[in-house]
């Protein structure tokens, strides 16, 4: 699990052993009781350990979370406001620094709970993030992106067989990358997915995604585990493969990429779940 160090890599100033210990049995309590992922607690370990170097550089005085007044959220605010990022040269975007403060107010709600006189979560505001809009394939598009693999090597069978699998069943890229072999079920057309929050649910193939993954599966000649496999690099000796699936990242290069007879709009696949 996630631990948050007393110091801080690149600020000399030490953090109150107060408030290390308060986010430390905090991180427990997400895993223990909340049962959150790993990835969600790293999340929060990486927002609050920002939250304690700022408080040792800039708050000093602030020793224990019950010290943690409006004003000093306030600041902490606009410190995210005026943050630059030193290696891109850009300030945080709203939607990151909303993250930042949502971790900031699960801290206090938790101690709260647990009796502690601290600031009330619902004082920490999160601020009004920018409206998006929202653009949608509509079924040309949809047919030339899923048209675009060549699928007369294994590469775009799998390509076509991962994209049909994608609209088919709206999962995440993150579920998709997850997908193992055996989790899929060609004959009855459904199978199980343990998405965010670790809950369970049944997603549905189409007939062409079914199609698409019978070609795909039957065109490859390994048994490695992972479904969808990457086709670069030194194969993986290890039993089953793990070190052949594709990484997200790398799902995501294909789904949003714009192939050159679609539209512009396909790159963006907002209404898509992509994480």
């Amino acid at each position: 699990m996630p631990t948050v160090s007393p110091t801080s890599p690149t600020q000399a100033p030490p953090v109150a052993p107060a408030i290390v210990e308060r986010v430390r049995r905090f991180l427990e309590a997400c895993e223990v009781d909340r049962n959150l992922s790993q990835l969600t607690i790293r999340q929060y370990d990486h927002y609050l350990s920002h939250l304690l170097t700022w408080l040792s550089r800039e708050q000093s005085q602030v020793h224990d979370l019950p010290e943690l007044t409006s004003e000093v959220v306030r600041r902490y605010k606009l410190g995210l406001a005026r943050h630059v990022n030193e290696h891109t040269g850009r300030p945080l975007s709203r939607a990151t620094q909303t993250y930042f403060l949502v971790a900031l107010r699960s801290l206090l709600r938790y101690w709260a709970l647990q009796g502690l006189d601290v600031l009330a979560p619902d004082r920490v505001e999160l601020g009004k993030a920018p409206s998006r809009s929202l653009k949608f394939l509509d079924g040309d598009q949809l047919r030339r992106l899923l048209d675009a693999p060549d699928i007369n090597d294994l590469r775009g069978l799998r390509d076509r067989a991962l994209m049909e699998t994608f609209f088919s069943t709206g999962l995440r890229l993150s579920e998709l990358a997850r997908l193992d072999r055996d989790h899929i079920n060609l004959r009855t057309r459904e199978f199980g997915v343990i998405g965010k929050g670790r809950k369970p649910r049944i997603v549905f193939l189409s007939d062409a995604a079914t199609n698409w993954l019978g070609r795909y599966l039957q065109a490859r000649p390994d048994r490695w585990k992972p479904l969808f496999i990457r086709m670069k690099g030194k194969p993986d000796l290890a039993p089953g493969g793990p070190g052949m699936r594709m990484s997200t990242r790398s799902i995501e290069r294909l789904v949003i990429r714009s192939p050159p007879t679609c539209s512009p709009m396909v790159p963006t696949c907002a209404p898509c779940r992509r994480c």
